[in-house]
């Protein structure tokens, strides 16, 4: 069958890497694609944010499945808008995507059927923000509730920081923040495959957000991770399959918004169990790296079954017993000011020690008549993953690989799985 990829980052890049190889697929589009992306699909350029345009594409190339990698084209219904054109799609609908899109949502629905998480308030204005400040204690969490592409979120030590972070957001027109109590344990990812009324666990990692060593500065979109987490247990999964997971799946159905895709389920693992951070509605980047690593099914089947509703039937979610790592390479002056335009060298190098690198913000740069350069085109640039029997061995490919990229410049933290 056709296939259709919509995004252009490491993530879809892991995806179309692992799809490429399931038998079925005839032919795979990437929109917008990658430089790594075209080595297993046609890139085209389609306006996302066009839903007549992209379903006309659909009806044209034959397209039997489209799955979405970002959450922005979630929560913009591009999904719903493909359904009703009759296109087999693997991502949630604008409604149930508001699991990502409004994290005040999801604390509501939290607190509606029960599921454990820290307590909240919503936020409209900043004066009622600064108000509500003192009933949290330190340290606390100011969250902005719309998309925030893994930025949005401020664990601040003390009150002036809480308040500069509150200041900046609403500084932003229509803006709303959350306030959150601080939990401490250690944080954990479970990824879950839902159609609607089934589920499937799909794999754990765990990422590292901040942008320098020993989790110091600010948040970032991820600096790296590794598959599977070290800290979550199968008891500890299940608990929050049946506490967290479950329960939200059910409530969606029963408010007739069901859940089609892949739930993302951030977890604090406190001594009172899992808890929920957050959800997202898509694989994480650059979680999803590692989980394709590790990965032996054939992943366009199963994600036919989850948007077809047949979760049920298909072959339970296999992963190598082993471990996945993944460093990000990012550009200098990322988060905040990442420089753009930097050449990239050694890929090739790196993927000779048996790692593989992920493309996530380059581009080919043909301005010079050379054939064509790979520079640097986003933040976060690369994402070199290895898989190896160990966490160690995996840790050690990935450094060894990343040791053989030739971008000056670009920085990646050297602590990426060190706590596991």
């Amino acid at each position: 069958m056709n296939v259709l990829l919509v995004g252009g980052g490491g993530r879809e890049h892991a995806l179309a890497w692992r799809l490429a190889q399931s038998p079925g697929l005839m032919r795979l589009f990437a929109a917008p694609g990658n430089p790594g992306i075209a080595t297993h699909a046609e890139c085209v350029a389609l306006d996302i944010a066009d839903h007549g345009a992209v379903l006309d594409f659909c009806r044209s190339r034959d397209v039997a499945l489209v799955v979405i990698g970002p959450e922005a084209p979630l929560v913009a219904g591009l999904a719903d808008d493909l359904r009703e054109g009759g296109v087999a799609v693997f991502g949630p609908s604008a409604a149930a995507a508001r699991l990502e899109g409004s994290k005040g949502f999801t604390k509501d629905l939290c607190a509606r059927v029960h599921i454990p998480t820290a307590a909240y308030r919503r936020l409209a204005s900043l004066a009622d923000a600064l108000a509500a400040l003192d009933g949290f204690g330190l340290p606390v969490v100011v969250k902005a509730d719309g998309l925030a592409a893994g930025k949005g979120v401020t664990v601040a030590a003390t009150r002036g920081e809480a308040v500069d972070a509150l200041s900046a957001l609403f500084q932003v027109p229509g803006a709303e923040a959350v306030l959150e109590r601080f939990l401490s344990g250690r944080e954990a990812s479970l990824f879950v495959l839902c159609d609607g009324a089934d589920i499937a666990a799909f794999g754990s990692a765990e990422d590292h957000k901040r942008v320098g060593e020993g989790d110091t500065g600010p948040n970032t979109g991820g600096m790296g991770a590794f598959s599977p987490s070290v800290a979550l247990t199968p008891d500890l999964e299940e608990q929050a399959m049946a506490r967290i997971v479950r329960p939200t799946v059910a409530a969606l159905a029963q408010d007739g918004t069901p859940f089609v895709g892949v739930l993302y389920a951030g977890l604090m693992l406190t001594d009172e169990g899992p808890q929920l951070i957050e959800y997202n509605v898509r694989f994480g980047d650059p979680e999803c790296q590692a989980l394709m690593m590790r990965f032996e099914g054939d992943l366009l089947t199963l994600l036919l079954a989850v948007a077809q509703g047949r979760l049920a039937d298909a072959p339970h979610p296999r992963f190598a017993r082993g471990a996945a790592l993944g460093v990000v390479v990012a550009a200098r002056g990322y988060p905040d000011a990442p420089v753009a335009g930097g050449a990239i060298g050694g890929i090739a190098a790196a993927e000779a020690t048996g790692a593989r690198v992920f493309h996530a913000g380059t581009r080919a740069d043909d301005g010079d008549g050379d054939g064509g350069r790979l520079v640097a085109s986003g933040g976060r640039v690369l994402t070199v993953t290895a898989a190896a029997d160990t966490l160690a061995d995996a840790r050690a490919l990935a450094y060894r690989a990343v040791d053989r990229i030739d971008y000056p410049d670009g920085f990646h933290r050297r602590d990426i799985g060190a706590r596991g």
